[in-house]
């Protein structure tokens, strides 16, 4: 079974859903998502998985920090910006066996294991 989490070190989400897996045995592929974003085919299958709109995965303060809390920015828009600055993205994501889930709360990405 391939594990990937989408990580922020310096999140304590991040760094505690990475421990839960680490508990469980599961050695995670760890994508540091703000050096190395996911383009926009994986965004999008991302959310696909997620089965969210590119804004439910906005985080909101850095979002319109970023000026992307304009409604009218949707679909492809939206995503090429959270592919130009991943800051916006929630964190963490965790991707397995075709399921995505975010972790908050950090034990709640067991579900698709």
């Amino acid at each position: 079974m391939t594990v990937t989490i989408y990580h922020n070190p310096r999140c304590s989400k991040s760094r505690t859903t990475l421990q839960v897996l680490e508990d469980k045995g599961i050695k995670a592929n760890v994508v540091e998502y703000l050096t190395t974003p996911p383009d926009a085919a994986e965004l999008k299958n991302i959310l696909k998985m997620l089965g969210m709109s590119p804004r439910e995965l906005l985080r909101k303060k850095e979002a319109k920090e970023a000026g992307l809390d304009d409604p009218a920015l949707e679909g492809d828009a939206l995503i090429a910006a959270m592919v130009a600055n991943p800051i916006v993205i929630e964190r963490p994501i965790v991707v397995s066996g075709g399921k995505a889930k975010i972790g908050r709360p950090p034990e709640g990405v067991l579900e698709i294991l």
